[in-house]
């Protein structure tokens, strides 16, 4: 009888307890899918935001530029002159900083003037006449074409003069459109930016979904706002619910067996997780996903998912942050950029017209052709700063090590800096080193004395009056050697040391914008410190001047006894009756060295290619230097000296190029020139070259 009470009771128990846990597993399960729902499609927002505002950014930079060309009176003249050499000159050659295929300029007539295309396009003329209404009505407008090449983006902007940017719209002076072919190239620098998958979509086509990938698809409007296309992207998505799904089916299995062996644990192991499940839903709170994580069975791998989907939506919200803030830093570098490099460039021109079409006096004239000639060297020390900082950004750059007399490597840039500094009221010291170094060392000593110089260049360049030392001490305990720049001038304000290595950002103070530059140099030094396994810091207060401390690894070359070379100065002097050829396709550069070296008795013959050159070489003896263009058409410098090099292993070859970098100046070693001069050419170097070289062959 006992027996029979019992059973019922135990009957029910067991009923209405899987009942009550079958309610609770549907409820557990339509929670999961609630939360799988949720999670992609926050997902999905998030990425369609990620992928939008990174194609924004990537557009930027031809927004910058297409408004700076577009806004340009040289440009308006071009309009109403149709000169096909300036456009070919000045606009033509931009492909490269646009990253486009096809640049074209229309008339306000809308008439086709002129392209500059790449070998990609062979279309001519296929902008739509509406497309150049709303380019006139928005100033600046981006769309999409399809052309027999594929598809392209289109930029368009109205041409405007300098001081009437789309003020008075009928004004308008022709059109510019830059035009970038969307081939597998393109795809793969957009899957490059935005880390995801992309193919080509038809606007036609639906959207479906996938529960391991998120997609977004961007769409590709032409002139009038049509959906011609859509660039599908996708990305995998490693949010998965599926074994939750079927662990809850063993956890249905498991309560009754842990049912019959005690009822205790049914709170501890479902309900207790379930509501930390239901808070984390509903509240996202955060104590509820620790403890679910540490919670036993699968619901902790059910926590580590709710945590994995904060930190998502953190990385992402960080990830926006610094895209915008990037955005801010390389719109206002390009700002600064096309500030001073227009800086000098109106200088020159300004100063040029000035003495081409003024009536001034040979002092005027002198005064003028020193502010061009300044103005000239800025430039070129931007452009340079310019390539360094891109070889740097895209790992171009590598040590070169060589043997280095390091005593007297110092002692050199002491003599070098001390004597352009002539002008200034300030004290040049170099500090002697207690222990200097007994032994060579091995280091890249090109890339050492550019850390050097722009560190005691920025001191002095910041120190009107004052004091500036520079020196080095050896630490053998740690085999590092240590560097001193030192300077009493104005110092910088501490909220700045974080960023004063950083290369989109310029300490803007009333000083810095008078000097100028694009405050790179520290970028560089800062690069060129690391890559030489070392290490960069500063000490700055404001009002009493910086020290920038920097170290090097030290590397002995071999144990031998080292003697410091004296730095003796150069005297000029007149070499008469050498017969020098000039290797050199530009008649301009060759009239400039023409007009140097009038008033000396050189007798000059020129080649216009390398093939000429090595052919001039090989059959004339007499020929005592060659200044040899590294840059030739036929033949380069290089090919030209590794068959003239052979026959007349004597005669002086002097590289005169363009390229001014540690690496540029390496291969030139490397290939076997004598010497180099860089372009812009420098009257005093020229000189010094041909009379160092030919009176030694005298």
């Amino acid at each position: 009888m006992t027996v029979k009470k019992t059973f019922p009771k135990i009957l029910w128990l067991i009923v209405s307890s899987s009942i009550f846990f079958i309610i609770l597993y549907f409820a557990l399960f339509y929670y999961t899918k609630k939360a799988e729902r949720q999670v992609y499609k926050d997902s999905v927002e998030q990425f369609d935001n990620e992928i939008h505002k990174l194609l924004d950014l990537e557009s930027k930079p031809i927004l910058v530029a297409i408004n700076n060309d577009s806004n340009w009176d040289e440009f308006v003249d071009f309009i109403a002159s149709k000169d096909k050499v300036w456009f070919d000159e000045t606009i033509g050659n931009e492909l490269e900083i646009y990253d486009a295929e096809y640049l074209a300029a229309y008339d306000a007539q809308k008439n086709f003037i002129i392209r500059t295309p790449t070998p990609g396009i062979k279309s001519l003329d296929f902008i739509p006449k509406q497309a150049m209404d709303l380019v006139n009505k928005e100033g600046i407008k981006k769309f999409y074409l399809k052309i027999p090449e594929g598809m392209v983006e289109v930029t368009g902007a109205a041409i405007h003069p300098s001081d009437d940017p789309l003020k008075n719209k009928t004004q308008t002076s022709g059109y510019f459109f830059v035009v970038r072919l969307m081939d597998q190239e393109y795809i793969d620098n957009l899957e490059h930016i935005t880390n995801a998958e992309i193919q080509f979509f038809r606007p036609d086509s639906t959207l479906e979904s996938e529960k391991n990938k998120i997609k977004t698809a961007f769409d590709l409007k032409d002139s009038e706002g049509k959906i011609i296309g859509q660039l599908l992207f996708q990305r995998n998505f490693e949010v998965y619910f599926e074994n939750t799904i079927n662990l809850l089916y063993v956890i249905i299995v498991a309560f009754f067996v842990s049912l019959l062996v005690n009822l205790i644990y049914t709170r501890k192991l479902v309900y207790y997780p379930l509501d930390l499940v239901r808070r984390v839903l509903e509240t996202g709170n955060k104590r509820a996903i620790k403890l679910l994580k540490e919670s036993n069975g699968e619901f902790s791998y059910i926590g580590n998912l709710f945590e994995e989907n904060n930190n998502q939506k953190l990385e992402l919200i960080t990830a926006k942050i610094k895209a915008e803030e990037s955005d801010r830093l390389k719109s206002s570098f390009l700002a600064n950029l096309s500030h001073e490099i227009r800086t000098p460039m109106n200088a020159i021109n300004g100063f040029t017209d000035l003495i081409l079409n003024t009536d001034i006096n040979e002092t005027e004239k002198l005064e003028y052709l020193n502010v061009i000639e300044k103005s000239g060297k800025n430039l070129v020390s931007i452009i340079d700063d310019l390539i360094e900082m891109s070889k740097i950004d895209s790992n171009q750059i590598t040590p070169n090590f060589t043997i280095v007399n390091l005593e007297s490597c110092v002692n050199e840039l002491y003599e070098t800096v001390k004597v352009t500094i002539q002008n200034k009221d300030v004290e040049f010291i170099l500090i002697k080193s207690s222990l200097p170094a007994q032994f060579n060392i091995v280091t890249d000593d090109i890339k050492l004395k550019q850390v050097i110089i722009n560190l005691l260049t920025n001191a002095i360049k910041f120190t009107d009056v004052g004091i500036v030392t520079f020196g080095y001490e050896i630490d053998e305990n740690n085999n590092l050697i240590h560097f001193t720049v030192r300077d009493t001038g104005l110092g910088i304000d501490e909220q700045e040391h974080q960023n004063i290595f950083d290369r989109f950002k310029r300490v803007d103070s009333d000083v810095s914008i008078k000097v100028g530059g694009l405050g790179l140099g520290l970028a560089i030094s800062k690069a060129y410190v690391e890559l030489l396994g070392g290490t960069i810091t500063l000490e700055s207060k404001v009002g009493e001047g910086s020290t920038f401390y920097f170290s090097i690894p030290l590397q002995y070359a071999k144990v031998e006894n080292i003697m410091v070379r004296s730095i003796n100065n150069h005297e000029n002097t007149k070499s008469e009756n050498k017969l020098i050829l000039i290797a050199e396709d530009d008649n301009i550069n060759f009239l400039l060295f023409q007009k140097m070296m009038q008033h000396k008795n050189y007798e000059i013959i020129r080649a216009v290619n390398g093939r000429e050159a090595v052919e001039i070489c090989l059959s004339n003896p007499n020929i005592d230097l060659v200044l040899m263009d590294i840059k030739m058409p036929v033949m380069t410098g290089f090919e030209a000296i590794e068959q003239i090099q052979p026959m007349r292993e004597n005669l002086p070859i002097i590289a005169q190029t363009a390229y001014s970098s540690s690496e540029d100046k390496a291969k030139i070693e490397e290939a076997g020139f004598t010497d180099y001069i860089t372009k812009p050419l420098n009257r005093e170097r020229l000189f010094e070259l041909l009379e160092k070289y030919l009176e030694k062959k005298s």
